[in-house]
């Protein structure tokens, strides 16, 4: 093959290569971000899932008590 044929078979891949990345280039867009509300904040996302209650039950506390008197050194 001649040397002048491969500089162009490879100029040309090249060129291919960039225009490819150049089309998959995604920037992000500049854009006002706004608020349901009106607060002037940005808005929050929504939790995945429901808040957790801070109360325990009886019975947790219970084993909890059991567990840290078991713990202590009988020395």
């Amino acid at each position: 093959m001649n040397l002048q044929v491969a500089r162009g078979l490879f100029f040309l891949a090249a060129l291919g290569v960039a225009t490819v990345a150049a089309a998959a280039w995604e920037q992000p867009r500049s854009g006002v971000i706004g608020t349901e509300h009106g607060e002037g904040n940005c808005a929050l996302p929504k939790p995945a899932r429901p808040p957790i209650s801070a109360h325990p039950d009886r019975e947790f506390m219970l084993l909890m008590l059991g567990l840290s008197q078991g713990v202590r050194s009988q020395g």
